[in-house]
């Protein structure tokens, strides 16, 4: 059996190097074969030179870096391309994805497990962060098509056939939580305690791409904010009926009396908030299926150590789906 660890940078030379150090210890204790490949998302303060001098010295350090920072997504679905192994591991290099975990990912595999998915506790984190998340995956959960939990992340094992399953979807805007939930196949799940960053260090998700990665699992897999629309319009028509009802009625008994100017503005303002809000969804799923049809390739590669032979991808088969030249 061959282990391969897929492990995205980004702007990570002040860790890249503990990390892999911890990484080594670890899976020499496992004693398996093994090959890591790490994937430099565009890095801008020196990733790419400390991933060369790691492949230098060390021979199962393959790497690939971007011609610009093409995202998270992006990175992960290039490591899962070019990984060979029959396991493939998928791990962050900030070491809050502890490497000890790995030696109980593989004992669950071994016993045929497709997906082993480390969750972390939230222990540590804020009460509001919590709520909000806790909040969040309650209600995705009621809208989209498959089912995701709270606290799990891109820290997991996959089988061979798990990693061949995630590289037949092709779709341009990726939402790898959902992905991993869609495909399916035997999972098994464990907790691990949260392991915080170093003071020093400022975690990257900010509440603004916090919120843009929510409406992007809210919108990834279902149409049900589309039929929502539906649904409130026709709860609106039926109150602006009642409404008019009840102006006639009340002309009729009591005569006509001028309206309120505040309760019209009011409706005029708040109904004119709602449209624009409908427009904004619809447009979202229009802005998806726009970035689809391009079909603009998810990165472009700017260096690597592989070998020419391994980084050439045939084209797209006739039924759509891409093919790897290995």
């Amino acid at each position: 059996m061959r282990l391969s660890l897929v492990v995205p940078c980004y702007n990570e030379v002040e860790v890249i190097s503990r990390f892999h150090q911890a990484l080594g210890q670890e899976l020499a204790a496992i004693g398996r074969a093994y090959e890591i490949v790490y994937v430099d998302d565009g890095s801008t303060d020196g990733t790419l030179d400390a991933l060369v001098r790691l492949a230098d010295a060390d021979p199962s350090v393959r790497y690939l870096s971007f011609s610009r920072n093409f995202g998270k997504e992006s990175a992960m679905l290039a490591g899962l391309r070019y990984a060979t192994g029959d396991a493939v591991v998928i791990m962050d290099a900030d070491l809050q994805h502890p490497p000890e975990l790995i030696g109980r990912m593989l004992a669950e595999y071994e016993r045929g497990f497709d997906q082993v998915i480390a969750r972390r506790t939230r222990t540590g984190d804020p009460a509001t962060r919590t709520l909000f998340a806790r909040a969040y995956y309650w209600l995705i959960n009621k809208w989209a098509d498959v089912e995701l939990m709270d606290g799990v992340g891109d820290f997991r094992l996959l089988s061979r056939r798990a990693v061949d399953g995630l590289l037949e979807l092709n779709e341009y805007n990726r939402f790898s939580k959902g992905l991993f939930a869609w495909i399916g196949f035997e999972s098994i799940l464990f907790e691990y305690e949260n392991v915080k960053p170093p003071p020093d260090r400022k975690s990257r998700w900010t509440f603004r791409r916090l919120l843009e990665y929510g409406f992007d699992g809210l919108l990834s897999f279902n149409n049900k904010p589309l039929r929502l629309a539906i649904y409130v319009g026709l709860l609106l028509t039926a109150v602006a009926a009642g409404y008019a009802v009840w102006v006639i009625v009340a002309a009729i008994l009591h005569g006509v009396e001028m309206p309120g100017y505040v309760t019209l503005i009011a409706a005029i303002t708040g109904l004119g908030g709602l449209q624009l809000v409908m427009l904004g969804v619809i447009g979202e799923y229009i802005g998806r299926i726009y970035y689809e049809t391009k079909k603009r390739p998810h990165y472009l590669l700017k260096q690597t150590n592989m070998d020419p032979a391994e980084r050439l991808e045939k084209p797209p088969a006739p039924d759509g789906r891409t093919t790897r030249g290995r």
